[in-house]
């Protein structure tokens, strides 16, 4: 008999993901959890067409309210998506096969990222490994927001999966643009409360290795045209990150 698995999800106005993304788990969740940041779209609306559990709490940042997701499974296993992915059908085979008789604490799998219409298997963006299936009592939410991490605790033994998780990124170039002031007034902050500062010189020496990695190191020309503009806004991301940074400071 297959151990118990929650899903996990947090959202704000998820409507253009979220069906997606739960019904890809439907094969493989005994229940799927949402904690919502108070939307103001369909997403609750959509959410409760599958009589899934949903709460709402303050947003207070995205490793909060992911450990609050936790906290609210009742199942030994967790899964823990983000609202724009979705399990491939290779990948839900392989996570039912997995609790069947588990044999490590945690699992990891593979992500596949789609952007603007195009899969993209280089700019360091494939296989972007990530551990999202644990025992729900091995693992927290950790890290420094808006990059969360999921860690282990000590000795736990991580499989790994078959299968992609496939991540709906950017439907347009605009969507990208937004995410990068979004996440880049995040980090900023959290560099700035961590009293960090750039000079001018090393901010554009920054922008420049973050091109070079994701288009040449990273293989990103392979990708085409999309490997381009991917590596381009990359780089872009890193300036306004740091200019951010810079204003704070002035």
């Amino acid at each position: 008999m297959n151990s118990k698995l929650s899903a996990v999800i947090i959202t704000f106005n998820e409507e253009r993901n979220i069906q997606r993304c739960i019904e890809s788990l439907l094969p493989v969740a005994d229940e799927i959890i949402i904690v919502d940041s108070f939307s103001t779209d369909r997403t609750e609306e959509i959410c409760k067409l599958y009589g899934i559990k949903f709460f709402q709490n303050v947003f207070e940042g995205h490793i909060e309210q992911k450990n609050i997701a936790l906290l609210k499974a009742n199942h030994e296993w967790i899964l823990s998506v983000d609202a724009d992915e979705a399990l491939s059908e290779t990948l839900q085979k392989a996570i039912t096969k997995s609790l069947e008789a588990p044999q490590f604490d945690a699992f990891a799998m593979n992500r596949l990222t789609n952007y603007c219409g195009k899969w993209v298997k280089y700019c360091g963006w494939y296989p972007d490994t990530k551990v999202r299936l644990v025992k729900k009592n091995k693992a927290h939410w950790t890290g420094t927001n808006p990059h969360d991490k999921l860690e282990l605790k000590d000795k736990s033994q991580v499989g790994s999966l078959q299968g992609d998780l496939l991540h709906y990124s950017y439907y347009t170039k605009e969507d990208h643009f937004k995410q990068i002031e979004y996440f880049g007034i995040i980090s900023a902050k959290e560099l700035f409360l961590k009293g960090k500062k750039i000079s001018v010189i090393l901010l554009y020496l920054k922008v420049a290795t973050q091109f070079f990695k994701s288009y040449l190191v990273k293989l990103g020309f392979l990708d085409g045209k999309t490997g381009w503009h991917i590596s381009s806004r990359s780089a872009y991301a890193t300036l306004r990150k740091y200019q951010i940074l810079r204003k704070m400071h002035q």
